[in-house]
C-alpha cells in the first residue's frame, strides 16, 4: 500500500516545482548518490572482506578480540557517527588542536586537513560503520568453504594471494554481494548523516521537496526515481547469485583452518582489523564520551526522560507487532505449500529495501485518508471531533517500523521454523491440536530463541530509525534519534551526547548478542532477507 501510494502521488501535477527540481536539483542529486552508493559499496566491500579474510584464515595478535570487535560499529547509528567525525575533525576538534600543538600551526592556512563534509568524508563516515554487513557474511561464508578446496590449491603451487583470488573470494561472491548491497541500502537510506555533512542525495532532495517546499507530488516522484535505484541494487544482487551453487561433494567436510603469520605480516595484520574497528567504534564513542561529560546535568532533564520514554515504548510496541507478523507469514508458509504464498511473502518483505523516506511519504497518504473516514464517521454518528487520531497518536509511526523491518521478523522466525522438523506437527495435529494450538503449545516454546532475537534486533533498529521517524512522528514528540538530530542541527552536537550514547548503548546489545551466537554456531547461521535470499548472521 505505501508503494502504491507513493506511485499514484506521483502522477499527481507537482506544478513548478518539477521543473525546478529537474533543472537545479535532481542531476546533482542522482549523481552524488550513485557516486556515494558506489564509493560505500566498494571500501566497505574492501573492508569487510578483507577483515573477514583475516579473521578466517590467519593467526595474529589480537585475532581473537577483532572476530567478534569488528562487529561493534554496526551499534553506532551512521548520523550519530557523522556527528562525530565532524566534532573529532572539525578546526577546533580534538584532531586538528593537536596538529597545531604539536606543529605549531597559527592558523588553517598553514596546513592542509582533510574536509569531513564532503562527499569523500561521507563515504568514508558511512563505510566505516556500514561494513560490518560485509564482514559478517563473507566470514560466514569464508568458514562454511571446505579446507580441502584450498589445500587442493596450494597443492598446485598457488601462492596464499593467488588462493583468496582465485579460490576463495570466487566462492564467496554470493555472500560479499549480498552484504554490499545491504551497506549500499542502508546508505540510500541515510538521512541525518548526508545532511549533516552537507552532501545532497535522493533522501534528502525528497525530505527538502516535502518539508520545505511543501509539495508532496514532488516528493513522489523524486521517490519514484529512487525506488528504481533501490530495486536496480535488488536485481543486480540477484543476478550476482543466480547461477552461484556450490556443493560439497562429501558429508565429512573439513573447515579452514588459520595459519600463523610472519613477524611483519602479524602486525600489519593486525593493523588492518584494528583501524576500522577504532575508526568505526572507539573514536565515536571516545568523542560522544568527551561531549556528553560537559552536559551531565541533561541526565535529569524532563525533555530527555520523555524522549528516552517515548523511544522505548515505539521499539516495544513496534517490536511485539512486528514480531507477531513476521511468525504469522512464517507460519502461514509453514502450513501450506500454495506457490502464491512465497512471492506473496517476498512482496510484504520488501520494506526494508525501501529508504524511509519514501515508506513516510507512501504510509502518510492511506494514513490521512483513513483519519478523515474516522474522524467523519465520529462526527457525523457520535457528534465527536477525533482530529488526526491514527497520525497524532504514534499508530502511523508504528506502522512505518512495520513495513521497514518485518523482513528481519520474518527471516529470524522462518531459519528457527527450518530447524523443527514436521513431524512435530505431524504429531501434534494427530493428538488433536489445531494449527493454532500446535503453534501455541509446541512451536512457539521451541521457537523463543528466534522470537527473542527478532524481537531484539527489532527494538534497536526503532531505536535507532531516524527519516521515518522525524517525517511521521506527532507535533511535539521528540524521540532520541530526533533529540540528537535536533541539537546537531543547531550545531550543538553536545546538547545530544547523552541522547547519542544511549542509543549506541542500546545498540551494544544485539551485536553482542549475535557475535556470540555466531561465534558459537561458527558463524553460519543465516537468515532471509526481504528479497527472499541469504543473510548470513544477520
Amino acid at each position: 500500500m505505501p508503494l502504491g501510494a507513493v506511485i499514484w502521488l506521483a502522477f499527481e501535477p507537482a506544478g513548478d516545482v518539477w521543473s525546478h527540481l529537474v533543472a537545479t536539483v535532481l542531476p546533482n542529486a542522482v549523481v552524488t548518490t550513485i557516486w556515494l552508493l558506489l564509493g560505500v559499496g566498494l571500501v566497505t566491500g574492501v573492508i569487510g572482506v578483507g577483515c573477514a579474510w583475516l579473521v578466517t584464515a590467519y593467526r595474529f595478535p589480537g585475532r581473537a578480540l577483532f572476530d567478534w570487535a569488528l562487529l561493534l560499529p554496526l551499534a553506532v547509528p551512521t548520523y550519530i557517527a557523522a556527528f562525530a567525525a565532524v566534532e573529532l575533525a572539525d578546526y577546533t576538534g580534538p584532531a586538528q588542536t593537536l596538529l597545531r600543538a604539536v606543529f605549531g600551526f597559527t592558523s588553517r592556512r598553514d596546513y592542509w586537513f582533510p574536509d569531513v563534509r564532503t562527499l569523500g568524508g561521507a563515504i568514508a563516515v558511512l563505510s566505516l560503520v556500514l561494513y560490518p554487513y560485509v564482514y559478517l557474511s563473507a566470514r560466514a561464508s569464508f568458514l562454511m568453504q571446505s579446507a580441502g578446496v584450498l589445500e587442493v590449491a596450494r597443492t598446485l603451487g598457488a601462492k596464499p594471494l593467488r588462493v583468496f583470488l582465485r579460490v576463495a573470494l570466487p566462492l564467496a561472491r554470493p555472500a560479499i554481494v549480498v552484504g554490499m548491497s545491504l551497506a549500499m541500502m542502508e546508505c540510500l537510506n541515510d538521512i541525518g548523516a548526508v545532511q549533516y555533512l552537507g552532501v545532497q542525495t535522493l533522501t534528502v532532495a525528497i525530505y527538502d521537496t516535502w518539508l520545505n517546499r511543501s509539495s508532496l507530488a514532488g516528493a513522489a516522484q523524486i521517490s519514484v526515481a529512487m525506488l528504481a535505484v533501490v530495486f536496480l541494487i535488488v536485481t543486480i544482487e540477484r543476478l550476482a547469485r543466480r547461477r552461484q551453487r556450490f556443493h560439497a561433494t562429501t558429508t565429512r567436510m573439513s573447515v579452514v583452518h588459520a595459519r600463523p603469520l610472519g613477524p611483519i605480516a602479524a602486525v600489519f595484520a593486525t593493523l588492518a582489523c584494528a583501524l576500522p574497528f577504532l575508526a568505526g567504534f572507539v573514536l565515536p564513542v571516545l568523542v560522544l564520551g568527551r561531549a556528553a561529560s560537559y552536559r551531565l546535568d541533561t541526565l535529569s532533564d524532563p525533555a530527555l526522560i520523555d524522549a528516552g520514554i517515548k523511544s522505548f515504548g515505539l521499539a516495544v510496541v513496534a517490536g511485539l507487532v512486528t514480531v507477531a507478523g513476521g511468525a504469522a507469514i512464517a507460519y502461514a508458509l509453514r502450513l501450506s505449500r500454495a506457490r502464491w504464498l512465497r512471492p506473496v511473502a517476498a512482496v510484504a518483505g520488501i520494506g526494508y529495501a525501501v529508504p524511509g523516506t519514501v515508506l513516510a511519504l507512501g504510509i502518510l497518504i492511506p494514513l490521512a485518508g483513513l483519519d478523515g473516514i474516522i474522524a467523519r464517521a465520529a462526527r457525523d454518528y457520535l457528534g465527536l471531533s477525533t482530529g488526526l487520531l491514527l497520525a497524532g497518536s504514534g499508530v502511523g509511526l508504528v506502522y512505518a517500523y512495520l513495513v521497514r523491518f518485518l523482513a528481519v521478523s520474518f527471516g529470524n522466525v522462518e531459519t528457527g521454523f527450518s530447524k523443527l522438523s514436521p513431524h512435530l506437527d505431524m504429531a501434534a495435529r494427530t493428538l488433536g491440536r489445531t494449527a493454532t494450538g500446535t503453534l501455541r503449545d509446541v512451536l512457539a516454546p521451541l521457537l523463543k530463541p528466534a522470537i527473542l532475537t527478532a524481537g531484539l534486533i527489532v527494538f534497536v533498529e526503532v531505536m535507532k530509525e531516524l527519516p521515518a521517524t522525524i517525517l511521521l512522528r506527532p507535533f511535539n514528540f521528540e524521540t532520541l534519534a530526533t533529540t540528537v538530530f535536533a541539537a546537531a542541527s543547531r550545531e550543538q552536537f553536545e546538547d545530544g551526547a547523552i541522547a547519542a550514547l544511549l542509543i549506541v548503548a542500546v545498540g551494544l546489545v544485539p551485536v553482542i548478542v549475535l557475535a556470540r551466537t555466531s561465534a558459537a554456531r561458527g558463524f553460519g547461521a543465516a537468515t532471509r532477507g526481504p528479497d527472499g535470499g541469504d543473510r548470513s548472521g544477520l
